[in-house]
């Protein structure tokens, strides 16, 4: 089976959530003209903003001298989205479970959960800088 991908881009922007949202903005836009649904989209969205505001807050510890890079390659079956920080990454199994103990009560500490839960595969290279999350659309055209 060959998958025609439609928009393949790579975006290197300096660490400022603002313009980094827009860039979601443009690639949830393609999601939608492509068909993905409502669901897909949130998800997509949220997973998306969650590893932004990952890289440039525990990443790039809100330097805006360095970059965040979004890859993303988005075809009507699916899309692959790779977020990249210039930090000096991390272990996601150190990553304490939210859910348990002492941490449900912790304002922050769920957005490697939440990009778990809504995406259908993600993959954290060695050395924890950048995150490769697959969603498949669930309705594809």
């Amino acid at each position: 089976m060959t998958i025609k991908v439609f928009n393949r881009e790579k975006i290197v922007s300096k660490g400022i959530i603002s313009e980094l949202r827009k860039i979601c903005s443009r690639i949830l836009c393609h999601a939608n003209v492509l068909g993905y649904s409502k669901d897909d989209q949130f998800a997509i969205h949220l997973a998306l903003e969650e590893a932004v505001v990952n890289a440039v807050r525990h990443g790039n510890k809100q330097d805006s001298e360095k970059d965040v890079t979004i890859e993303y390659e988005l075809s009507p079956e699916k899309i692959e989205l790779w977020v990249t920080d210039q930090g000096m990454g991390f272990k996601p199994s150190d990553v304490a479970d939210p859910r348990s103990g002492e941490n449900i009560y912790k304002a922050g500490g769920r957005g490697v959960l939440l990009i778990k839960s809504y995406m259908n595969s993600v993959e954290y290279n060695n050395a924890g800088n950048s995150v490769h999350m697959t969603k498949l659309n669930s309705k594809p055209v």
